[in-house]
């Protein structure tokens, strides 16, 4: 096995496990925005419990590199446009009023993971993922109670083109179940969005329903006071009626 220190030394052993990603939820949950997609440079301090001073560092010394991976900063209109499409989904804790944000991609989080020297957490998706990059080139063992020509069957399979769609379909499920770990607290969020609209629309059925009823209630009184106007007309009609013929006699 490569020794860890290699991944800080070598951009090709880097590069050549950048797709690697899995490897970051298995050493600690990797929360990332509402998108789904990026995370910013305050939550990749955080997850590799480092200052945000650190991360900015490493991203200036080796900036071709992260942009390589998906790292990009948002300012103006591009930031406005993805500060709005995702309003109604940010944390409270999110900085809106910042003039420019950079984004991590998981390839990007990976690539500070592969670089930062001085987090327990880097070092331990370092170790983590040199181990899985072994375990992948040695392969299944083949049995020793096959015959020579099984031998050399099974052996060919694994290092030919099958071996390695089954390689590229396993990396796919384990991106599959990151995937899926990372939906589910947004997946939360809307659902608890949806259950507060929920309970927010009926309120407001309720009060309807309630000023229907009241106008019904008004409408009904309306009809009573415009019997009592019409009653008082009449009365009043006869009165001046009854006045004035009096005053005739």
């Amino acid at each position: 096995m490569p020794p860890e220190i290699a991944l800080l030394e070598s951009r090709a052993l880097r590069d050549s496990v950048i797709e690697r990603t899995d490897v970051l939820d298995k050493v600690k949950v990797l929360t990332m925005l509402p998108d789904g997609l990026h995370i910013t440079t305050r939550m990749v301090a955080e997850y590799f419990e480092v200052g945000e001073e650190a991360v900015k560092s490493l991203a200036k010394r080796h900036r071709e590199e992260f942009h390589s991976n998906g790292m990009h900063t948002l300012r103006g209109a591009d930031l406005q446009g993805f500060h709005r499409s995702t309003m109604d989904l940010w944390d409270p804790s999110y900085p809106q009023a910042c003039t420019q944000l950079t984004l991590y991609p998981r390839r990007a989080v990976l690539n500070v993971a592969m670089l930062l020297r001085d987090s327990d957490i880097a070092k331990r998706v370092r170790t983590y993922l040199l181990d899985v990059e072994e375990s992948a080139r040695s392969g299944p063992e083949v049995g020793t109670d096959q015959l020579p020509f099984e031998r050399i069957l099974t052996e060919r399979m694994l290092a030919g083109p099958i071996g390695n769609r089954l390689d590229a379909v396993e990396a796919c499920l384990a991106d599959v179940g990151s995937t899926l770990r990372e939906l589910a607290p947004w997946m939360a969020r809307v659902s608890a969005r949806l259950d507060g609209m929920d309970r927010r629309l009926d309120a407001h059925g309720r009060v309807i329903c309630a000023m229907s009823e009241r106008l019904c209630d008004l409408g009904e009184d309306m009809t009573e006071v415009r019997k009592d106007v019409a009653t008082l007309k009449a009365e009043s009609v006869q009165r001046r009626a009854r006045r004035a013929k009096r005053r005739r006699a």
